[in-house]
Parts: structure tokens; sequence; C-alpha cells
């Protein structure tokens, strides 16, 4: 079972910026796993932020949101993570990790940023 486990959200202030972090609970990252970073504003649907294959650290991104957002993985640490640069107002969400292992996506249980003036 894998099971993504977010952490590093909670209170920021706009402007400032924040790094995300996703790990495998019981488990490790492996081969071609596909990691990707959603989040889920108030009243609105879950969208894809950017996506990282484990192995080689190919990175893809939602063309809207490449400036702001920096996918990456740290292979020694078995971590992945999405930095938020200039957090802003709109950034207030909850941001999930998601996990392709063997055709199955495993989702965590996300973590919430809220963004203070």
């Amino acid at each position: 079972q894998v099971q993504p486990v977010e952490s590093g959200g909670g209170l920021v202030q706009a402007g400032g910026s924040l790094t995300l972090s996703c790990s495998v609970s019981g488990g490790t990252f492996v081969g071609d796993d596909m990691v990707a970073w959603y989040r889920q504003a108030p009243g609105k649907e879950r969208e894809v932020i950017a996506t990282i294959t484990w192995d080689d650290g190919s990175r893809h991104y939602t063309d809207s949101m490449r400036r702001q957002f920096t996918i990456y993985r740290n292979y020694h640490e078995d971590r992945a993570f999405l930095h938020i640069n200039v957090v802003k107002f709109e950034n207030t969400a909850i941001y999930y990790c998601s996990v392709g292992h063997d055709s199955v996506v495993y989702w965590g249980q996300g973590t919430q940023v809220d963004v203070s003036s």
C-alpha cells in the first residue's frame, strides 16, 4: 500500500514563500512512480499543479502555474516537494500529493495552506 503524506502547510503571509513536502508512509518512492501536486481552493474543483517522475526527475506543469510553483524531489531524502513562491491570497487551498504507482493512483489527505495579509 502506498500512502502519501503531505506536510508543510499552515498559515503564511502574502508575499512570502512556502515549501510543501510529500513522503510515502511505510514505504518509499520507486522507479517510474509519478508524483503529482494538486490543489483545491474553497468552492472550486481540484486541479493539478505539476508532476514529476521519480526516477529521472522529469517535470511537467500546468501552464498557468509554472511561474509560481516549483516541483522537485530529493532522491536521498525520499521526498517530493512543491515550492510556492510569492504567495497570494488565491493560493489558499488544500494541497494534495498523489503517487501513481503500478497504474494505481494513491492520494494523501492533503495539507491546508491559508494565506494572510
